[in-house]
């Protein structure tokens, strides 16, 4: 063991003279720079056809596929999540599957849009006559604009860099960061022309934080409670035992008809105790209190969170025209990790 550890050590010792030279922390810098000057200079690219193309797609009764090779397909799936997400149905198809039956996927009113860096790859090359003999627009995202992807378009999204960040601008890095961004702007222009409203969004992500903020909300959580209530006439007993069988912390008292009386927590009674009352002279009515923070079963649970955060309470009643209908707790809410 003694040696596995030394022989671990001398080889992280050799690594570290090795690297003496090199500064990673300024290699890390330059390219973070790099990629990010890349990123900004992407704004004097676009253009009337970065225009068209989300006009082109907002008024398609059809889908987006995206299609590339090697890391353009890469970000090119990244892409359709982002666009499956903000209202804009999209597929993406391999470059080189699609020849091999995967053209299948291509409806008669969907768009394709392809990513290449050099938009000049022999898949591409391959690929693009299929495509037009279908009659589908074809927008290329591509770096070189005299490039056999960019003169077979209708239109050019153009995702333009001067060098790849590191080592003789070889390995696909600020490339690939350039198609990510334009897509992420393609993907919010759409949204934004679309009206999509946070709704909407709760729509296509019911689970999660985030989808749950969204969406989640009272109705979800109060019906899986215990109901306590008591009668505004009800002895001290009742109310004790009601609390602590149903173990909300807390019961309603209402009346005949279910109607929102009050409410009368456990520090209620710990107070009423302290007065040292004839327990058999007191009713619920005596002691509840009569204004109660309630909600309805439409509200969403995180603004519920937040109605209980602000008043410094654990549980609210539900209620609907001011019927009774049961508790929330703030661990309904906690339980489901939206806080």
């Amino acid at each position: 063991m003694y040696f596995i550890e030394t022989s671990i050590n001398f080889k992280i010792l050799i690594i570290l003279i090795l690297n003496d030279k090199a500064d990673i922390k300024n290699i890390a810098i330059q390219t973070i720079t790099a990629e990010g000057n890349a990123v900004l200079n992407l704004t004097k690219y676009i253009d009337d056809d970065f225009e068209k193309a989300v006009n082109l797609i907002l008024h398609s009764n059809g889908r987006v596929i995206m299609t590339g090779i090697g890391k353009s397909a890469i970000i090119a799936q990244k892409i359709v999540a982002t666009l499956n997400s903000t209202g804009t149905p999209a597929i993406f198809m391999h470059a080189a599957d699609a020849i091999h039956g995967d053209l299948g996927i291509i409806l008669e009113d969907d768009i394709v849009i392809c990513l290449s860096k050099s938009g000049n790859t022999p898949e591409i090359k391959v690929l693009i006559p299929y495509l037009k003999n279908f009659g589908n627009p074809i927008i290329a995202m591509v770096s070189n604009l005299n490039s056999y992807l960019a003169e077979q378009a209708d239109l050019v999204l153009k995702a333009v860099i001067d060098k790849e960040a590191g080592l003789n601008d070889l390995v696909p890095t600020t490339s690939t960061t350039s198609q990510l961004v334009l897509g992420d702007a393609l993907a919010v222009a759409l949204l934004e022309c679309r009206g999509f409203t946070t709704d909407d969004f709760a729509k296509v992500h019911p689970g999660g934080t985030l989808g749950k903020k969204l969406y989640l909300r009272i109705s979800d959580l109060y019906t899986h409670n215990e109901v306590p209530k008591v009668l505004p006439d009800d002895k001290i007993q009742k109310i004790i035992f009601e609390i602590s069988s149903k173990r909300m912390g807390a019961t309603a008292v209402v009346d005949e008809s279910g109607k929102l009386c009050g409410i009368i927590t456990d520090g209620d009674l710990r107070r009423m105790l302290q007065k040292n009352e004839p327990l058999e002279n007191i009713k619920a009515e005596s002691i509840m209190s009569k204004n109660p923070k309630t909600v309805e079963p439409d509200m969403l649970a995180i603004n519920a969170f937040d109605l209980m955060k602000k008043n410094s309470i654990s549980n609210l009643i539900v209620t609907e025209n001011n019927t009774y209908l049961g508790f929330v707790h703030l661990h309904d809410i906690l339980r489901e990790g939206i806080v």
